[in-house]
């Protein structure tokens, strides 16, 4: 594959993401900036932590996808414990303002993209470039590259609000950003006295896939009446690569024609399929108190280990998940899993706010005989508080504390063993880390 987003979840060990809670991207901009037909936001954010039982190379081979058995083995001799951390975040957004096109159409276009410490935060992959047509009485069609509901919303405001941002949006089986996908809206709709919208997704994937073609769908409602909002997110990829990270990209499950091997053996990569189904709530309990709550189902097909390629003296692998094995007889199997997540912000002064958050991760139930982490649970729990310096500008503190169920591979809904809190959970049953940032928002 050209794209390497694959080593992403390993270096995702940002313990609060706080960063977006006063608004951002909401709509609420302290300080955007207008030039022309264009509108400049963003936000820029800078974090320091220190966290127990890390070890950031004690896997034998580094870098390698957890679900191939040769990444499961760890390096003799290494040293863990605690250790500090840093991480930037930088995402501008450059809008185009809505033009009237008549008879109440109007048309706008986005573009943005994501740099964590100073470099693409998934290279090659936009978060945004699209454009969107929109009419207050037939709904809304968009274009182009987009985040899924199911990574979006989750993340905002459901993950970043209490502290839980990368464990509940980036772990399961979705997928998180789109790149040649169309978004159908309907219009706003008044329900048993409340507003109810809903939206359909439809992505394409690769046009440059092999084998396997992909395709995406998703289905997204949202329901608001006083005090309570309720998302729900039902999703299904076919032929993406096989993936338990919700942040990722939709993209095919291989690029390169099948490998042929001696006696002309044709190594044929297998077909994937993964889904979730989500919902989501939040509850306004008074003038200070909010509530959050989710769960969501994973189910993944299994894809079995094929060879697509050779590099002397090394077979080149595809993205297998759920094996028992990588020899021809071997086999992949279908899984499934329920996560949890809950949490709650109490703004006790009016610059000032406390957060506690909390991320399950359960058993999940599958055939397969040999263990690849589906009797493993993780259970992560976050305080943080933060203060508005002034519109636009916050600081933050944090603390979390993680514990696997046991000692092992990670449990199936994450990316990897160290995946959110560096805590690798073939090395350590649990950790801890505090930390605090700033953020800006524009």
């Amino acid at each position: 594959m050209k794209h390497d987003f694959k080593k992403s979840p390993s270096l995702r060990q940002t313990n609060a993401y706080w960063l977006l809670s006063l608004g951002l991207l909401a709509g609420q901009n302290a300080g955007a900036v207008d030039f022309g037909p264009f509108t400049l936001t963003g936000f820029a954010k800078a974090e320091v932590s220190r966290a127990s039982n890390q070890c950031a190379d004690c896997q034998l081979n580094l870098g390698e996808s957890r679900h191939r058995p040769w990444a499961d083995a760890l390096a003799e001799g290494k040293e863990f414990g605690s250790k500090g951390g840093k991480v930037t975040l930088f995402q501008p957004f450059l809008a185009t303002k809505d033009f009237d096109l008549g008879q109440g159409f109007r048309v706008k276009g986005l573009l943005s993209q994501r740099w964590r410490d100073g470099k693409e935060d998934i290279p090659g992959i936009l978060y945004e470039k699209n454009a969107t047509l929109s009419h207050e009485d037939y709904g809304s069609i968009q274009v182009g590259a987009f985040p899924t509901r199911s990574w979006s919303v989750a993340d905002y405001p459901y993950g970043t609000n209490v502290g839980i941002a990368d464990s509940w949006a980036s772990s399961g089986a979705g997928y998180g950003l789109l790149q040649r996908a169309v978004r159908l809206g309907l219009p706003l709709m008044d329900v048993a006295q409340g507003d109810f919208h809903v939206e359909l997704t439809y992505d394409a994937g690769d046009s440059n896939y092999k084998v396997r073609k992909p395709q995406f769908f998703e289905l997204y409602a949202k329901y608001v009446k006083g005090p309570l909002t309720l998302d729900a997110i039902a999703q299904t990829g076919t032929n993406g690569q096989a993936v338990a990270w919700g942040h990722a990209p939709f993209v095919a499950a291989t690029t390169t024609e099948p490998f042929v091997g001696q006696n002309n053996q044709v190594f044929l990569v297998d077909g994937n399929k993964q889904s979730i189904a989500m919902l989501m709530a939040r509850y306004q309990l008074n003038a200070k108190t909010d509530l959050y709550g989710g769960i969501r189902h994973n189910r993944w097909s299994g894809t079995k280990a094929v060879i697509t390629g050779y590099v002397h003296p090394n077979a080149l692998w595809n993205d297998m998940f759920n094996v028992d094995g990588v020899e021809p007889s071997n086999k992949a199997y279908a899984s499934s899993s329920t996560d949890i997540s809950l949490g709650a912000v109490y703004r006790f002064a009016p610059k000032w706010n406390v957060n506690t958050g909390m991320v399950y991760l359960s058993k999940a139930k599958t055939k397969n005989p040999v263990e690849r982490g589906q009797s493993n649970t993780m259970l992560l729990n976050t305080v943080g508080v933060g203060y508005e310096i002034q519109p636009g500008f916050a600081v933050y503190g944090f603390a979390g504390i993680v514990n696997f169920g046991k000692k092992g591979l990670a449990p199936l809904s994450m990316p990897g063993h160290a995946a959110f809190t560096g805590v690798d959970s073939r090395v350590a049953k649990s950790g801890n880390w505090m930390g605090a940032g700033l953020v800006y928002t524009f």
